[in-house]
């Protein structure tokens, strides 16, 4: 236990070093620029509406592939001084407009002059996504579904979960289970397993056998610049876990906004947010420091939560159209699980905010540091990101407290890179992205069986008991992989790629092995896997703005270190094979005028070997692989701008999930039945209202529906769905002020977070938020011309 790493002195550690990095990115900003003086020139000019001719204030305007950005003035006028010469890309972007993108060639010591009109575009349209191959492309020439919430979405949403959000996408549900925690649904029922990959700024946050269904709690969330959503296997270019979908958060540089920006927010139930950024640039500097404390008393009985987290951010432009970007990130979590916690039927209507499992908690410490170096030629681009990573939890599952109670105690640190050389080629518009991606990543489980003590049926103590568990895993992947894109016609584009993974564990169990009970331990030993994951698709311009495109990939998940090594009742765990995933695609998108999008997609996913718990007749969870698993659905997501300043979105999807072939034992065979937690409809609309533009006031009203969905594996038991009204609104006040507000639950109505059936206890349901009020305000100080 000495050997141990607690959160609390792992929480003190990292303070040590985030100050340390604070110390010296403040060194690095006030030292001499990497590009010499002589080797920049200046951007200038300015921006007007291409409707009237007026200027555009508050237009961010900035220079890819370096720090130089800002915002313009009253007068809509901009001036980028020290703008490394070269071939350069000025980006212009303001809500409510089209976003401008202008190619330059500067050479050393010129003055460009640079006007831009911008057309009002009352749709924010995903032009540019990076997740798909790494790196910024087209949408239009990318052959996946890639579901975008832009910078202004985030600011509009201030989400205070990361469901108010996710759920914009179509075919994407995120749920509340405490505090900021969740399980995600992406082609998939509502699961905690890994089946999802999340990346910040493109760097994993935790490695394939650490995963954690809450990692959106570990991101800065509501202070990022954008997320993406790749659905469906994207092992081709990522890897184990990305079946279901993966998810990048990119965090905002310094030329965002220059300046400080502070935002407060209070609600029901004790709830506060203080969300503080501040943003600076010099020479080839920039440098962004975001921080975020939240902290609520939770509206069920035993739901405290509180959050502190920060981003930095240091961005330095060098010489030779080279760069880097580092990003520093940590968050520090204490909370009560039991937001998750269940209650049977009568006491979810009667009594929503009991809570029937007081004494579990979570504590988590997580942090990240990562150095992209970047070096960009004509044609050709190498990337190189070393990282590293630290996570630690220590918990008390409320989830098993009446089958399984323990304590656990987790951690895991890491060391990789992520290594690519992207080429270009004039024949047929070519590309070829050869990479490599190293994660080594050892960790610990330490458990400990606790007898806790009810009152009523609640759970109010406990007492330790027997340690189950106490096992060091260090998880190894070497992953290189090649991706080809070629253009044989105009409006065509072909992409093909392949990636092979070596990843494994090496295993040493501290206690003796255990072959019986319901907690048995394997002997120590080592575990590989090696998988190849290829893809193809293409795309097809149709003109006027609309494309097609078709695709074919496969994908796999290993099994999670707890599944392999946490062995518990099942007879033998550690030969555990992959889930692998075979995924056939079609989809349509494109825009009319900016005041119509639309973007429409099908899919049909087949699961092999599907990692699965089945819930056996005394309330024990036995893991096995399935048979196979078949995913279908269609997604749609539309966009209208209509008369009188409103705007319409919606984002629906119709899905079904079944077990094609899965028989637990000898007795029981669930083939042919819709897998539990899988509803067959969602549908998030909302009707935006801003008289006077991105400038003005605000008001959107939203409805979220939910459908049904089966309870359990024999289809006996059900959920009917809910239905839910949001409405929010900002209001400026000034320049430099904004008012804001959300009522959650409009209709106050009663509904399931989540739900399940049990033999013992019947149908059970975690209770939803009720009507909830947040306020706040947001000051803005940034500097214009």
């Amino acid at each position: 236990m000495d050997k141990r790493i607690t959160c609390a002195a792992s929480w003190r550690a990292f303070q040590s070093v985030f100050v340390a990095l604070l110390a010296i990115g403040a060194a690095l900003i006030d030292a001499p620029a990497a590009v010499a003086q002589g080797a920049s020139g200046t951007v200038q000019g300015r921006v007007t509406s291409a409707d009237d001719g007026a200027p555009l204030p508050g237009v961010r305007v900035y220079v890819e592939g370096t720090t130089r950005g800002g915002l313009t003035g009253e007068r809509g006028a901009f001036r980028l001084d020290d703008v490394p010469a070269g071939e350069r890309v000025v980006v212009f972007q303001v809500l409510g407009h089209r976003t401008e993108r202008r190619p330059v060639t500067l050479s050393a010591g010129d003055a460009l002059a640079v006007d831009v009109q911008m057309s009002a575009e009352a749709l924010p349209i995903a032009g540019v996504v990076v997740s798909a191959t790494r790196e910024a492309q087209s949408l239009a020439q990318t052959a996946a579904t890639v579901g975008v919430v832009q910078s202004s979405e985030i600011r509009q949403a201030r989400p205070t979960h990361p469901s108010e959000i996710m759920g914009k996408i179509p075919g994407v549900w995120v749920n509340v289970t405490a505090g900021e925690g969740h399980a995600t649904a992406i082609r998939q029922p509502l699961t905690t397993d890994p089946v999802y990959l999340f990346l910040e700024d493109g760097v994993p946050t935790r490695s394939t056998g650490f995963f954690n269904h809450n990692a959106l709690y570990e991101i800065n969330l509501p202070q990022a610049e954008r997320i993406e959503v790749i659905k469906g296997p994207s092992s081709a270019l990522y890897g184990s876990d990305a079946i279901g979908g993966t998810i990048n958060v990119e965090t905002r540089p310094a030329v965002a906004a220059p300046g400080l920006e502070a935002t407060t927010e209070v609600g029901a139930n004790g709830y506060l947010r203080l969300l503080g950024s501040y943003a600076h640039t010099t020479d080839a500097d920039g440098l962004r420091g975001d921080l975020n404390l939240t902290r609520t008393d939770g509206w069920r009985d035993g739901t405290a939560y509180d959050r502190q987290g920060a981003t930095l951010r240091w961005d330095r432009a060098l010489s030779g159209g080279q760069s880097l970007k580092t990003v520093a990130a940590f968050s520090r979590i204490d909370q009560q699980t039991a937001g998750s916690s269940r209650l049977p039927e009568q006491a979810f209507l009667d009594n929503p905010t009991l809570n029937l499992t007081p004494v579990s908690f979570r504590e988590v410490a997580a942090a990240r540091l990562s150095t992209e170096y970047e070096r960009a030629g004509a044609s050709s681009l190498l990337s190189v990101t070393p990282f590293a990573r630290y996570n630690a939890m220590d918990i008390l599952p409320n989830w098993s407290l009446s089958y399984d109670p323990a304590i656990w105690e987790t951690s895991n640190r890491s060391l990789g890179v992520l290594a690519k050389f992207r080429r270009d080629f004039d024949p047929l518009q070519s590309r070829v992205i050869v990479g490599l991606d190293v994660d080594w990543s050892p960790g610990e489980h330490f458990e400990r069986r606790i007898d806790p003590f009810r009152d009523g049926g609640v759970f109010t103590d406990y007492t330790t008991g027997d340690v189950l568990y106490d096992y060091d895993v260090t998880f190894l992947g070497v992953s290189p992989y090649l991706h080809a894109e070629t253009s044989p016609t105009e409006r065509l584009r072909v992409t093909a790629g392949l990636r092979f993974d070596r990843i494994g564990y090496d295993y040493e169990n501290r206690l003796t092995a255990e072959q019986s009970g319901s907690h048995r331990r394997p002997a120590s030993t080592s575990v590989r896997y090696s998988e190849a994951s290829p893809k193809l698709g293409a795309t097809f311009d149709l003109g006027s703005g609309a494309s097609v495109f078709v695709s074919y990939s496969q994908g796999f998940r290993a099994p999670s270190e707890s599944q392999l090594f946490r062995q518990g009742v099942a007879v033998n765990t550690v030969g555990l094979e992959p889930v692998e995933a075979t995924n056939y695609e079609a989809g349509l998108r494109g825009s009319i005028a900016g005041r119509f999008t639309y973007d429409l997609a099908a899919y049909s996913m087949t699961k092999t070997n599907d990692i699965l718990d089945f819930q056996r007749a005394d309330d024990v969870r036995e893991t096995q692989n399935a048979g196979g698993t078949l995913h279908r659905g269609i997604e749609l997501g539309l966009g209208v701008a209509l008369p009188a300043d409103l705007t319409l979105r919606t984002a629906m999807s119709i899905m079904r999930h079944t077990y094609e072939t899965w028989r637990p034992n000898a007795g029981t065979d669930f083939s042919g039945n819709e897998i539990e937690n899988g509803p067959r409809t969602m549908a998030n609309t909302s009707l935006a209202w801003a008289p006077d533009g991105p400038a003005g006031p605000r008001v959107e009203l939203e409805s979220v529906y939910q459908g049904g969905y089966w309870l359990n594996a024999e289809n006996t038991e059900r959920y009917d769905g809910h239905h839910l009204v949001n409405l929010s609104a900002n209001w400026p006040v000034h320049p430099t002020v904004a008012v804001f507000g959300k009522l959650k639950n409009v209709m106050d109505e009663t509904y399931a977070e989540s739900a399940g059936y049990s033999a013992f206890r019947g149908r059970e349901f975690a209770p939803g938020l009720p009507r909830t009020l947040y306020v706040g305000a947001q000051v803005t100080f940034t500097g214009g011309l």
